[in-house]
């Protein structure tokens, strides 16, 4: 089984997505890690950044697994391969492998090519065998072929056919417009009358069965995949090769993947997503971060039992970690299965799990959602445990907002707290009212806590709880505070003082902090 990787081409046509030929770089090096056959670089010739990457590639990258491919479109009508410019830019990308652009559409070929079936078969034809003879592996991309095949079957089949005797490696068919189901995808493989070992899958995403869609056709017997790291890609996107492979290798029992790269997925995902500065999908398959979450309380009791009764696969098996949601739905099997995956044993204090269930209970009633706040809950399971929490008594805070005649608004804040035994009072303005209470909260405390310095706020979400309309309304605050090592954890405050909601998450964010501090 081939496994061909298209992030770099076909998965850069993601709307608001932008590689750099640094990116690219780091995008290669971590398909190769992933352990994928064939990395599709780009247009070189065509795109100046492409030629660039190839470039570089050549010279800074030692591949351990994957062998780049150049892509580019078969001769222009009329024009000799050997004279055609973007033929020869593909040829000085110098690599093993070029992929060519085929239309299999006879709709497109007159319409948009502007010519004749024969001359775009002699283009095909003529194309690959000039890389051929200059040592090329050659790999056909027949465009627009599913909806060319329903349109005009025979010439389809003919544009497959001459690739293939003019020695084509792979034909791959593609679902261009992303429109087809499995169903049609099988039949059209079938009816095709080609041995399927010589044909590739390449699916769009358009109906959301891309991945559904590769895996018909390996079904029917294609023996070369195409996908984008997270299905990035033009429209709704592609195949997810993630998905894709770890169905072939997990659910399929096809070995498609070197030794030890299956458990490089998630690492590889979500580095990927970061380079290319799209939020990591939570809830995507095998390496989402709610992948094998689990929130019901029924669920958590038959892990508790055994993992594999609510786990298709074993998280760790593609570099991921199951989660217990802690929630108005968790029982007790939840609380100790959370609190164990977060260091504290509760199996023997019955009357601490119970107490700690009630309150997550009536807290979560009243808007509190410890579901994405780890470290306000944890902080909850350790007081209930008996530890001191929180380094300091508040006495009082005080929020000013000031509206001056030239327009500046000036938020200001004091807070009066003892701290080891003394009594210190801190004074700190802000961009807003929450910044400058936690600026003044940092403030008293710094002086006892020189640790804090290394703590910074990294997001701050409000949000206007269900059921509750207008200023008066509830309102739940997230904060998301990093130290200096990159480590970073949520806390969460709830009120109908927006204020007094982000003091709670402040608090519980700076005690979270120095308690994994071991001050």
């Amino acid at each position: 089984m081939q496994i061909f990787d298209t992030t770099l081409r076909d998965g850069a046509q993601r709307e608001g997505l932008t590689y750099s030929v640094a990116d690219k770089l780091a995008v290669a090096r971590l398909l190769d890690q992933f352990g994928v056959g064939f990395i599709e670089g780009g247009w070189p010739g065509a795109v100046p950044k492409d030629t660039e990457f190839f470039r570089r590639a050549r010279e800074e990258i030692d591949f351990k697994h994957a062998v780049l491919v150049a892509f580019g479109a078969t001769r222009k009508a009329g024009v000799k391969a050997e004279e055609d410019p973007q033929i020869q830019g593909l040829l000085d990308a110098e690599t093993s492998v070029v992929c060519l652009v085929a239309k299999s559409d006879i709709r497109h070929v007159e319409r948009a090519l502007r010519t004749t079936g024969e001359e775009n078969l002699a283009m095909v034809r003529d194309s690959v065998r000039f890389f051929l003879e200059r040592g090329r592996r050659v790999f056909i991309d027949c465009e627009h072929f599913f909806d060319g095949f329903r349109y005009d079957p025979d010439y389809a089949r003919s544009v497959v056919r001459t690739a293939l005797d003019a020695g084509a490696e792979r034909v791959v068919l593609c679902d261009t417009n992303g429109g087809m189901l499995p169903s049609h995808v099988g039949k059209a493989i079938t009816e095709l009358g080609i041995d399927p070992a010589l044909l590739g899958m390449h699916a769009q995403n358009d109906t959301a069965c891309a991945v559904a869609n590769t895996l018909a056709a390996v079904e029917a017997g294609v023996r070369h995949v195409q996908g984008t790291a997270n299905g990035y890609g033009e429209r709704p996107g592609n195949a997810d090769i993630f998905a894709v492979v770890a169905n072939l290798q997990l659910k399929l029992g096809m070995t498609v993947l070197p030794d030890g790269c299956l458990e490089q997925m998630a690492h590889v995902a979500h580095a990927i997503a970061e380079i290319a500065n799209i939020a990591p999908d939570t809830h995507q398959a095998y390496v989402g971060k709610a992948a094998f979450a689990h929130k019901a309380g029924l669920h958590a009791s038959a892990i508790k039992v055994d993992p594999a009764l609510y786990n298709h696969i074993d998280p760790a098996v593609v570099g991921n970690g199951m989660t217990i949601l802690v929630t108005e739905m968790a029982g007790r099997a939840s609380i100790e299965l959370k609190s164990r995956e977060l260091g504290l044993d509760l199996a023997g204090q019955p009357e601490v799990l119970s107490s700690v269930t009630k309150k997550v209970k009536d807290l979560e009633a009243q808007g509190w959602s410890f579901e994405a706040a780890d470290a306000s809950f944890e902080l909850m399971v350790r007081s209930a445990l008996g530890e001191q929490t929180t380094p300091f008594t508040l006495e009082s805070y005080r929020v000013l907002v000031e509206h001056r005649e030239d327009g500046a608004v000036v938020s200001e804040a004091t807070v009066k707290m003892r701290v080891r035994g003394e009594r210190v009072i801190a004074t700190a303005e802000g961009n807003g009212p929450v910044n400058a209470l936690d600026q003044a909260l940092r403030h008293s405390l710094t002086r006892h806590y020189p640790q804090l310095s290394g703590l910074e706020l990294a997001d701050y979400k409000v949000r206007i709880l269900a059921g509750s309309h207008g200023t008066d309304a509830i309102t739940r605050v997230l904060v998301e505070t990093v130290d200096e090592h990159g480590r970073d954890w949520t806390t969460v405050g709830v009120h109908e003082n927006v204020v007094e909601a982000s003091w709670h998450a402040l608090v519980d964010a700076l005690s979270y902090g120095l308690a994994k501090a071991k001050v």
